[in-house]
């Protein structure tokens, strides 16, 4: 089998496994029944990455793997039930075609039992065998990462010990197919952000009232350094910093507010981090920081009672102890407002910190954005972030293990990456103005969950958004004036609302299962709307709705034109580029060709089709907001053409 190809992000010290085509199991076409293939041959779904690594040796968790008629490699799900789900959405089957043959987990003469998370372990590998032919145990105490599942078994009385003991009944396969799974996916995402937005608004009125402490001492009166005055001055009041300079380090053990009164800056000696905090309920506000040391990769020597097994210990260990403006550390409610920081390392980091707000905050990194490390990281922790400015570092915003954090309102400007998380879920992106990165303006990696990313302006940097995972929520984002404006790399996604336009190519899509839903967006003004990787062909339009794209514009009967749209076609994706091209579609010939393959399943492998491409722009206000407007032009129009730029 050939070796997993490998992608290092030279800026975080990564590196990330990207299964390519020419590792996985091509399915034999002619073949009525294949043999079950090793589960890593397969593109598979159903659980994280980083759940997935994190899993003891000896847990098995049930398997499915799924051989279509219509889509060249072999699908595994992690849970049968995933599967179970996702064959019943309506547009599976256009996708895939039928399922030719299902294999799944056989815990029958395994010595399967649960541990403590519910995870099934075993004695000795399970087998595959045929899905048709076995029984399942539905409802019991069994777990997947994901939530619980099904536990498939060859023989009838297995299953029946098995529901004995842990609970649940015993079900043939159309049972399964039959069941209804409640699964969080991308509607759930989408669901959830004005829930995010509350949660975000929560978590800065929990901190407000760190900055209304009473005044217990001012530093230059009642004590000549901010360190002194942090050592004397009673726990929940304010220490007053006047105007000047104060050359020292801080570290604060007890819940305080250091406000400062005037123009004031702390400033360290470029050997260490400026401000360190250790307790929770802590406010920095009103100072400028400088002075920081320079170290981007700690030695470890940090006690963060990380177990040494963990997956990720070593990294947790080396960039917690590394320079920042200001070091939290399991400092819950931090507050940190109207804070200036000026490093060659980091702004500001946090690691196991939960509810802090970072608000009206400005870092400034080294002048090579290469150098340093990030504007503001959060490593395990959650919060919010908002109205703030990180310029100039290799990570603006980073997040490590973050879940739940709202990053919105932000200007993300002259980093490598401007926002960029890691195995982090459930977190909302909104209404950034993210420019100028010289590699990519928002980048999600290794496998997240139910992610959001809504409403920001991305422009003027190499890749604008690159949303990995599954079950992501891409919405009413602009995205403009980039090498690839979009590079869709997730699973059972959303994307709607999305202005993409200016672009040398508008979206490139990498991920190998074609299962998202991409409606409602405009492309305008872009080299190549859109390409795809080796893979099936992927249908955007759903039930009628489609997406507006510049060329598309044929004759119409209604809000869409009356030929499909295919981007990656050799004639289609030039339609924006070619004068004379309102009378080019319009022919009956290309209608024709358009019609048929935009209708039948798989005859386009690796391309996209817009059965109902948009006769108009359908987010005119935000493409204006872009000036990208005068490029559009409907269906009703015979005589317009595009301009040369």
């Amino acid at each position: 089998m050939p070796a997993l190809s490998t992608t290092r992000i030279a800026l975080g010290a990564f590196v990330v496994i990207v299964l390519g085509a020419a590792g996985l199991f091509v399915v034999d076409a002619g073949s009525t029944a294949p043999d079950p293939v090793a589960f890593d041959d397969t593109v598979h779904s159903g659980i994280t990455l980083e759940a997935e690594r994190e899993l003891d040796d000896d847990v098995e968790l049930p398997q499915a793997q799924v051989f279509y008629s219509q889509y060249q490699y072999v699908v595994g799900y992690y849970g049968v039930e995933t599967f179970a789900h996702d064959q019943q959405q309506p547009e599976h089957e256009q996708r895939f075609g039928h399922p030719l043959t299902v294999y799944v987990t056989d815990y029958s003469g395994t010595g399967v039992e649960l541990n403590d998370d519910g995870y099934p372990t075993t004695d000795s590998a399970p087998e595959w065998t045929d899905a048709e032919t076995a029984w399942y145990v539905l409802e019991s105490d069994a777990e997947t990462p994901a939530g619980t599942t099904v536990v498939p078994f060859t023989d009838r009385d297995d299953a029946d010990a098995f529901a004995d003991e842990h609970g649940g009944d015993v079900r043939d396969w159309e049972a399964v197919l039959e069941a209804t799974y409640d699964r969080d996916d991308a509607a759930v995402a989408r669901d959830r952000v004005d829930g995010h937005q509350a949660v975000a608004d929560d978590r800065v009125e929990q901190t407000a009232d760190l900055t209304e402490r009473p005044t217990s001492m001012v530093v230059g009166s009642d004590a000549e350094t901010i360190q002194e005055a942090v050592d004397e001055a009673p726990a929940e009041t304010t220490i007053r910093v006047p105007n000047g300079t104060y050359e020292e380090t801080v570290e604060i053990d007890r819940p305080m507010t250091i406000a400062g009164d005037g123009d004031v800056t702390i400033r360290g000696d470029g050997n260490s981090s400026v401000v360190t905090v250790t307790t929770e309920r802590v406010a920095v506000r009103n100072v400028a920081i400088d002075g920081v040391g320079e170290t981007t990769r700690g030695d470890g020597d940090v006690d963060i009672g990380v177990d040494d097994e963990e997956f990720g210990s070593t990294f947790m260990r080396n960039y917690v102890s590394t320079d920042a403006g200001i070091t939290a550390y399991n400092a819950d409610e931090l507050l940190v407002q109207d804070v200036h920081i000026d490093t060659p390392a980091s702004g500001i980091l946090e690691y196991g910190t939960d509810d802090a707000a970072v608000r009206n905050a400005t870092v400034i990194g080294p002048d090579d954005p290469s150098d340093g490390l990030g504007g503001v990281l959060l490593l395990q922790s959650n919060g919010v972030i908002e109205h703030s400015t990180f310029d100039g570092t290799p990570n603006g915003v980073y997040l490590f293990r973050s879940p739940t954090t709202v990053v919105r309102s932000n200007t993300v400007t002259n980093n490598q990456l401007g926002i960029h998380l890691m195995h982090t879920d459930d977190s909302l992106l909104a209404d950034n103005e993210v420019h100028g990165q010289a590699n990519t303006g928002v980048y999600i990696m290794t496998g997240p969950e139910r992610n959001a990313i809504v409403g920001n302006t991305i422009r003027d940097t190499d890749t604008g958004l690159t949303p990995g995972g599954s079950d992501t929520y891409v919405a009413d984002n602009r995205i403009a004036n980039t090498s690839v404006g979009l590079r869709i790399d997730t699973a059972s996604s959303i994307y709607e609302g999305n202005v993409i336009v200016g672009n040398e190519v508008g979206a490139d899509v990498t991920g190998m299962l074609p299962t998202n839903r991409v409606i409602g967006n405009d492309f305008v003004g872009n080299g190549e709307h859109a390409t795809t990787a080796t893979g099936p062909l992927r249908i955007w339009s759903d039930e009628g709705e489609g997406n507006y794209w510049q060329g598309a514009a044929g004759v119409a009967s209604g809000d869409y034109a009356d030929r499909s749209y295919t981007p990656t076609d050799d004639v289609d994706k030039r339609l924006h580029t070619t004068d004379g091209t309102p009378t080019l579609v319009r022919a009956p010939a290309l209608g024709a060709l358009a019609g048929l393959e935009g209708t039948v399943p798989g005859m386009r492998t690796g391309s996209i089709a817009d059965n109902y491409p948009a006769c108009e722009p359908i987010n005119a206000d935000r493409l204006e907001a872009t000036g990208w407007d005068d490029q559009a032009w409907t269906c009703y129009e015979t005589t317009r053409t595009p301009t040369d730029d």
